[in-house]
């Protein structure tokens, strides 16, 4: 007895995205914990997952590597453009402490949020509100980097009148040398940045799909709206906006390198990122996933251990 074969006549039934094949999902997760970094024949010969101990050593290795790209580029005189996103967000603090404690300023950096919550009109909080992107980016990164940081006016955040310029800034300094590197991590329900699962139906082809560079006022999963009322709103469902502006397939996959984070672990043996690490790790490339395209990038996951499950059931 479980989901799929208790779903018909449920509340349930029709719930998920249309795509979504529940028995391969489940199938995705039967695998034991150690084999969970083992390569697969659709994954670029340059992705490595990364499992990490505990959550201080991912947000030190992910923000290492964060300020390691920085750092590199500065030394080849090198301008980067980095996709930020504002969860995971533990690893900035590192990036930060990394970048002062080797003298690298940001001059060189270009920085674009992937997304903004916003009212289905694209339009989004104002940059100081508590719940704001824009006001947790500067709080976490540029602020604390002091004379170090990123200039202002190189740093971009997906509202209305500045997201659909995100695809020609960026193909501007990729045009001028610079390397595109996407931070990231994974929804609830497979999705990057706020790209969700259910926007595959409105595409007749992959090559469609993979072309859509943003989105205003993104219409967000309702599990999307769950994981973000446990993990940003503290379980006060009834502050996540149902709408944000988000970049999408044609920003995320022209990366050069990639840096992933899978922190969700909630204690007590809790977790909401199990399934979605798995997922991405063991489906295979599908429209329907957003985040399965990730290992076909090269560059690094970094992940709790304790993602890699078992995944069984447990009472706690």
């Amino acid at each position: 007895m479980d989901l799929v074969s208790t779903i018909e006549g449920s509340l349930l039934e029709g719930f998920f995205p249309e795509g979504w094949d529940l028995k391969k999902l489940d199938e995705c997760c039967n695998n034991a914990p150690e084999s969970i970094t083992e390569s697969q024949e659709w994954w670029h010969s340059d992705f490595r997952p990364v499992p990490c101990e505990d959550l201080s050593e991912f947000n030190t290795l992910m923000g290492h590597e964060i300020a390691l790209r920085i750092k590199e580029s500065k030394e080849e005189g090198k301008k980067i453009i980095f996709i930020l996103p504002v969860g995971p967000m533990g690893m900035y603090k590192w990036a930060v402490y990394f970048l002062k404690e080797w003298g690298v300023d940001c001059k060189h950096v270009y920085g674009f949020n992937m997304d903004e919550w916003s009212d289905g009109k694209g339009n989004t909080l104002p940059s100081d509100n508590p719940g704001a992107f824009q006001n947790a980016m500067e709080a976490a990164f540029y602020g604390p980097l002091g004379e170090l940081t990123v200039p202002a006016e190189q740093r971009h955040f997906a509202a209305k009148d500045v997201l659909p310029a995100y695809p020609e800034k960026i193909a501007k300094l990729k045009q001028e040398g610079a390397q595109l590197v996407v931070v990231f991590g994974i929804g609830r329900i497979f999705h990057i940045a706020f790209w969700e699962p259910h926007f595959a139906a409105e595409f007749k082809t992959e090559e469609e799909w993979k072309n859509q560079s943003y989105r205003l006022g993104a219409k967000l999963h309702p599990l999307t709206i769950e994981q973000n009322a446990i993990t940003s709103f503290k379980s006060r469902t009834t502050l996540v906006p149902c709408f944000a502006n988000t970049i999408g397939p044609g920003i995320f996959l022209e990366a050069d390198w990639i840096i992933g984070g899978c922190d969700g672990s909630l204690g007590r043996g809790m977790m909401w990122q199990g399934l979605s690490l798995w997922v991405t790790l063991r489906h295979g490339p599908s429209i329907w996933i957003p985040s399965s395209f990730m290992p076909t990038l090269p560059g690094k996951l970094f992940f709790l251990k304790e993602l890699a499950g078992p995944l069984e059931a447990e009472c706690n």
